[in-house]
């Protein structure tokens, strides 16, 4: 790609943009969000046209005028925000741009063939007549890889695929990315996870506010030079440290169980604490918080306190009045409302508070609210009224906390807070989770990344299969000891090792 140059409006997303990719290279493109990665990609997939400037495909000039001309010749996109169709099987999903026929009739025999010969060299147990709304957002993503890997492409674009996978998945995922490369396949990997490109890059590309500011040999830099090429600064990766000063017990679990996602769970959270919980797929810790919030309903056995009383909600309307919030994980599905503005989604929970007359809508003080969350939080917008996909994912993110903050919590759960955020923006959301403890909330942090809980939280529980298997604070907290309990082992053996 030569020369590219995109506006939307009086808005350059990108300038002289130059990239290049070989055959059996993987190559990450990076940059914070909104600096135009996912729009020269977009580009590249035919989904947006470029105003000027190139694009070489086996040295051959070509243009797209939609994504189906960027597949038919051999560019496969796995795009951040996922393509799937809910109400359709796996099968249908993996064949959807071409679907093969039997005379008059699709052909669903040969389609669920191809997709578990698919699914064995990928080492994944799953049905092809699986609905694919009935899968986990880890699933969903590993659904998009396959197919990407079903269109036999001979270059891939993945945008961000690892954001909502576990350790183990991620393994797999760069088994798979691999063996593409020694096939000759050209990778494009997008992703805000420093440590994954270290490993299995061999290129980088940096971006900033639309211009290429850096590119070289992975083997040649580290992830502290990349940080500090996305955001034009040095970025602190190391712990954050802070004086814990606990108060009153906000949250305590007594052998709360579901008899399903999570069992004999007990533990507490003081005002001012942050406690981080983790665990791998399927470690109920999601389940867990969502049935303290009244997500789940009643259905459980054990107690659960909140400053020393005893509730049980039946609903996150009783949850929220009692001073708990729930930020959700995968903003995309559960958490931002996209027909609706970044002022009505940041505002959006304490929108029965503010009506007049119970009628409508006291703007002057919804406006007056959101505004001083904008700028404790940071948030970089344009008009208030845009719609909240304008925003990058950082920013989105903030909006989403933003509507939790305006509650005035005492028990804040914060469910993958960071998934799809560029480092800038993380430390940004590190600094708000610590001043938010410092003003005396109780924060919980339920995380995948071992870094993250490390870096921000002062303890951590580890779940696995639904179940604590141990606890770790201080120097305790490392990759190692986190890895080894989420996997089953002996917290004993743990910290001895």
């Amino acid at each position: 790609m030569e020369k590219i140059n995109k506006s939307f409006g009086a808005n350059n997303v990108l300038t002289d943009v130059s990239f290049r990719l070989e055959a059996g290279e993987i190559c990450a493109l990076l940059g914070e969000n909104g600096a135009g990665k996912s729009t020269l990609m977009n580009i590249l997939g035919g989904v947006l046209p470029a105003d000027s400037g190139t694009i070489l495909l086996n040295g051959q000039a070509v243009s797209f005028a939609s994504p189906v001309d960027s597949l038919d010749a051999g560019i496969g996109f796995i795009h951040q925000e996922l393509n799937l169709i809910n109400d359709l099987t796996i099968y249908e999903n993996m064949f959807i741009t071409h679907m093969p026929k039997k005379g008059a009739f699709l052909d669903a025999a040969y389609m669920k063939k191809k997709t578990t010969e698919l699914f064995e060299r990928m080492k994944i147990d799953l049905d092809p007549s699986t609905m694919v709304r009935d899968l986990d957002a880890s699933y969903k993503q590993i659904i998009e890889i396959g197919r990407a890997l079903m269109q036999e492409a001979s270059i891939i674009i993945m945008d961000e695929p690892t954001t909502s996978l576990t350790e183990p998945e991620i393994k797999r995922v760069f088994a798979m990315m691999r063996t593409l490369k020694q096939q000759g396949v050209g990778i494009i990997f997008i992703s805000h996870k420093l440590g994954e490109v270290m490993e299995v890059c061999d290129k980088y590309t940096v971006l900033r506010d639309g211009h290429m500011v850096a590119s070289g040999f992975v083997s040649e830099t580290d992830t502290r030079q990349l940080a500090a090429h996305m955001v034009g600064r040095e970025v602190n990766t190391d712990i954050l440290s802070r004086t814990v000063q606990l108060g009153e017990e906000i949250l305590c679990l007594d052998n709360l169980s579901d008899g399903k996602h999570f069992y004999d769970i007990c533990l507490n959270v003081h005002a001012g604490e942050i406690l981080g919980v983790t665990g791998l797929l399927g470690d109920g810790r999601s389940e867990l918080f969502q049935t303290v919030f009244g997500a789940m309903g009643k259905k459980y056995i054990g107690s659960v306190k909140l400053m020393g009383k005893e509730v049980k909600f039946s609903s996150t309307h009783q949850a929220l009045e009692a001073g708990v919030a729930y930020l959700p994980r995968n903003r995309k599905e559960n958490a931002i409302i996209k027909d609706m503005s970044i002022l009505d989604n940041g505002s959006i929970v304490e929108l029965p508070k503010l009506t007049k007359n119970k009628l409508f809508i006291d703007f002057n003080k919804q406006e007056a609210l959101f505004a001083k969350q904008v700028e404790e939080l940071r948030i970089k917008m344009g008009d208030r009224l845009d719609l909240i996909t304008s925003l990058s994912g950082g920013n989105q993110q903030k909006v989403v906390l933003a509507k939790w903050l305006m509650s005035n919590p005492k028990l804040l759960i914060l469910d993958n807070p960071t998934q799809g955020v560029d480092v800038g923006a993380k430390e940004e959301i590190y600094n708000i989770i610590h001043r938010l403890a410092e003003e005396g909330v109780a924060i919980v942090v339920l995380s995948s990344e071992a870094q993250e809980v490390i870096r921000v939280c002062d303890r951590t529980l580890v779940l696995f299969h639904g179940r604590q298997v141990g606890e770790l604070k201080g120097d305790e907290m490392t990759e190692h000891s986190i890895m080894y309990l989420a996997t089953g082992g002996n917290q004993n053996e743990s910290v001895r090792n």
